[in-house]
Order: structure tokens, then C-alpha cells, then sequence
């Protein structure tokens, strides 16, 4: 008993200084820089049961974590962000980049002005976007898998996509197929997360494109883990609660569309190993295919729409591994009934959400969001491609995306659905 006694009085003590060393840490470089280092922040096995002595050590360390709340609370107020008035500022001229950039040649950006003009409809647009989300999350008469778990029920594996900064306050949740290269770079250049020479990017388009989808670049809450041990969940959840927090969605037919095109019609090896190769052997039966994904285009192999939407639907799918991000439904990626977003942006506004939500962060003369693409996927474009589909497919790929149509307040898709 008294070893018991004197390992909890050792616990806590180490835990103040931790908190000493917490304060000094918060207030001079932030919390991307301090990492938590102690004998309980190690990962138990699953399924191990909790020994005697590991219960009372967590009943001692109750009263640290609400300590540690009410510190880490302090120190947030003064950094984060979070009065949601609007500074009127004038909007800096955007500096366009030399005409040998590649990727101006390459991507085909829209430079074209457009200077968006933050108005209360845009507040409005905002509340009712918000308020479109809280109440279908809210409503028990509108299901949908893991709709129901809380914020804890969720592994650390899925929590991949929420982007940090610190400095700023920040939490974005990356939707692949809508603009998150742009919004990578934009969370970059604002954090600071990467150097140039030492220094850090201050044009978000100067940043190479293998840069910006490189995990290692970004501060994302599954590796709070690995940082803050014990505190991990702890800090996430007062950062959600002091953050500004935002994500950008759009139609998920034309986000399915798009991620088709990037990843199927250009040459893309990866996606043709793990994903064409089945494709074309289950649902076009074919045999012997070309290992390089440059020699199967030669042979004019490959992967059609019908085939895709097929794999989509396939059971087999999901039980060999989970879809991949760019065509993962979007409340499996940032899961919104459980996290209470602060800014909901969309793609067909894009330019006007961008431009309102760098003010709401005060950012706005720091940087500017990155011009759009005129290639981009259009919603006009849904009744060509989904023709050859047949209507029983379309009906099951809407319940399989239902849960994002009706939470981001999209239209059902009423002439896909009916003869």
C-alpha cells in the first residue's frame, strides 16, 4: 500500500513539473514545439487490463488533467483567433507567378479578378450552412454508420486529415477533390511548417506540389499521440473547443467525377497497381495485365466509369480495406456531427468562401488564397457522365453518399434517381 501511496505522490509531482513545464513551453514557442516524455505516456497493448495500480494512478491524475484544462484554456484565449468579427481591410493585389511556373502550365489556373466581397449574406450563408449540419446531426430520425459515437470513439487513424496551426489557431479538416493542395499550402505558409532555405513560404504557390501532400509537413491530431501521450485527447479537445475550425466540401457525384478523372484518366502508377489492376480483372475480365501503368494506356486499358462505380458498390470492397481519401465520404473524413465546424465551405463558391474565411481568421493580409483551375469538374457535367449507369446503380450510390449530400444541404439528385 505505501508503494502504491508513494508512486501516486511521484506521479503527480512529476505531472506539476510537466505543467511548470508546460506554462513556460505555451507561452514562449506554442504547442507545436513541446513534446510530452513521461512513464504513462506509453501505449498500453489492446486488450490488457488495467492493473490496481493503474487505476489509482488515473483517479490521482483527475485532478491534474481539469488543472492542465484551465492552464492550456488561459494560454489558448490569447493565441487562438477566435472573434469572429470581421476586420474590414482593403484586400492586397495577388502576385501572379512567372509564366515559367510549371505548374501555371501545367494545372492551367484561372487568373482572371476576382476581389470577393465579404457581405452579412455571406454571414448568413454561413449560419444556415452551420445550422443545416448541427440539425440533421441532431435529428435521430436520419441515421447513418457512426453517426452516434462521440469524439472519443474515434481512433486515432481517423483523425489524419485535421490539419494544426498553432500559431494561428487553426484546425482544418482536408477534403481530397476539393482544393485541399491549395488549402495544404495555405496551412503551410501559415504555420510555418516548412523552410525554404531556412526560411519559411510566404506565397503559398511557391511550395512544390510533393511537398504539400507529404504527411510529414503537416501537424495532424493522429500524431498527438505520439507528442502528448496521455494528454493527447485532452489537448485535442480543448483545441476544438478554442480553435477556428473549417472544412470545404462539394457535390459528392462531382467530387466522385473529379477524383475519377484525376486518378483513372491520367497516368497515375500508384492508382493503377492498387486499384485498376482489380478493377479490370473483376469487372472487365481481363488477364495478364501490364505492370506499368504507362504500357496498359498504350494498350488502350482502361478503367471505365461503369467500372468504377462498380467497385464502389462492390461489398468486397470496404472488407479488404476502407475507400481510399478521394472517394471516402466526407463525414468518415471529418466527421461533422462530432466536431462542431466553425466555417463550411464549398467548392462552387469557392473564391467568395475563401476570401470571407481568411478574414474571419485575420490572416487575410497575410496571404491569398491560391486562383482555381478552369478545368475544373462541373456539376453540368453529372447527367453525360452517369448516362451509362444504370438507374438501380445510381439509387445505391446515393444512400452510399446520402449522409454528405444531406448534412452539406446538396440537392438530392432527383433526374439521376428516376427513369
Amino acid at each position: 500500500m505505501t508503494k502504491a501511496r508513494l508512486f501516486r505522490l511521484s506521479v503527480v509531482l512529476g505531472s506539476v513539473f510537466m505543467i511548470l513545464l508546460i506554462i513556460v513551453y505555451w507561452d514562449n514557442v506554442g504547442t507545436a514545439h513541446f513534446y510530452l516524455h513521461t512513464s504513462f505516456s506509453r501505449p498500453h497493448a489492446l486488450g490488457t487490463p488495467p492493473t490496481a495500480a493503474q487505476d489509482e494512478d488515473r483517479e490521482g491524475l483527475l485532478d491534474v488533467d481539469e488543472f492542465l484544462e484551465k492552464l492550456l484554456s488561459s494560454g489558448l484565449r490569447q493565441n487562438g483567433p477566435l472573434n469572429r468579427k470581421m476586420e474590414q481591410a482593403p484586400l492586397q493585389g495577388s502576385s501572379r507567378p512567372v509564366l515559367g511556373n510549371m505548374e501555371e502550365n501545367v494545372r492551367g489556373y484561372d487568373w482572371s479578378t476576382r476581389i470577393a466581397r465579404v457581405s452579412l449574406d455571406q454571414e448568413k450563408l454561413q449560419a444556415e450552412r452551420r445550422r443545416t449540419l448541427r440539425e440533421f446531426c441532431a435529428n435521430s430520425s436520419f441515421a447513418f454508420p457512426a453517426k452516434e459515437r462521440s469524439f472519443d470513439d474515434i481512433p486515432n487513424y481517423e483523425l489524419n486529415h485535421l490539419i494544426v496551426d498553432d500559431r494561428h489557431g487553426i484546425i482544418y479538416c482536408y477534403v481530397p477533390k476539393v482544393a485541399c493542395t491549395n488549402w495544404k499550402r495555405v496551412m503551410i505558409v501559415l504555420s510555418e511548417s516548412l523552410l525554404d532555405q531556412g526560411v519559411p513560404y510566404r506565397d503559398p504557390l511557391d511550395i512544390p506540389r510533393e511537398h504539400v501532400h507529404n504527411s510529414s509537413t503537416h501537424l495532424t491530431f493522429n500524431k498527438f499521440w505520439r507528442r502528448y501521450g496521455k494528454f493527447s485527447r485532452h489537448l485535442m479537445k480543448i483545441k476544438l473547443k478554442k480553435y477556428t475550425k473549417f472544412l470545404f466540401v462539394r457535390d459528392p457525384f462531382v467530387r466522385l467525377i473529379s477524383a475519377f478523372r484525376s486518378k483513372f484518366e491520367l497516368e497515375n502508377e500508384e492508382f493503377y497497381r492498387r486499384f485498376a489492376i482489380p478493377m479490370l480483372k473483376l469487372y472487365s475480365n481481363h488477364t495478364n495485365l501490364p505492370t506499368s501503368v504507362s504500357e496498359a494506356f498504350r494498350a488502350g486499358l482502361k478503367v471505365s466509369f461503369p467500372d468504377f462505380i462498380q467497385y464502389l458498390l462492390d461489398p468486397r470492397t470496404e472488407k479488404m480495406a476502407p475507400f481510399n481519401e478521394h472517394w471516402r465520404q466526407v463525414y468518415r473524413l471529418c466527421h461533422p456531427c462530432q466536431i462542431d465546424y466553425d466555417f463550411v465551405g464549398k467548392l462552387e463558391t469557392l473564391n467568395e468562401d475563401a476570401a470571407h474565411l481568411l478574414q474571419l481568421l485575420n490572416v487575410d493580409r497575410l496571404l491569398h488564397f491560391p486562383p482555381s483551375y478552369r478545368n475544373r469538374t462541373a456539376s453540368s457535367w453529372e447527367e453525360d457522365w452517369f448516362a451509362k449507369i444504370p438507374l438501380a446503380w445510381r439509387q445505391q450510390l446515393y444512400k452510399l453518399y446520402e449522409a454528405d449530400f444531406v448534412l452539406f444541404g446538396y440537392p438530392k439528385p432527383e433526374s439521376l434517381l428516376k427513369d
